[in-house]
């Protein structure tokens, strides 16, 4: 019998191929985007040390809905703010496996308005 993967087995292979040629310095760390059904996080990474710089959700922001356009772009506009206070001012666009549509879109261009360059 062959086993059939779930959307989520297809995207984290898709992830892992990505991640192959995508890495995130001190100068230039690696925003990782992951969305659930329910919430949307980011975090900026710096692989070289494997520590986390900064970090938003929107849990964080105990948005009502965090699933929706609207939440992605408050989390973009945060984490790019963040960004600025931690002065980071250009980042590698990790979609962690997802299309670059819809909500991971949303949190790219808000980050990009408020400044962060992508």
């Amino acid at each position: 019998m062959i086993r059939k993967e779930s959307k989520n087995d297809t995207r984290e292979i898709r992830h892992a191929r990505i991640r192959k040629n995508l890495s995130g310095t001190k100068e230039m760390p690696r925003l990782n985007v992951f969305r659930s059904n329910a919430q949307i996080y980011a975090q900026v990474i710096d692989d070289v040390t494997g520590t986390t710089l900064v970090s938003s959700s929107s849990r964080e922001l105990k948005l009502t809905n965090g699933g929706n356009v609207e939440a992605a772009k408050a989390v973009g506009k945060d984490i790019a703010q963040k960004c600025k206070k931690a002065k980071i001012n250009k980042v590698v666009f990790d979609r962690g496996g997802y299309l670059y549509h819809g909500r991971v879109s949303a949190l790219a261009d808000a980050a990009r308005e408020a400044g962060l360059e992508i």
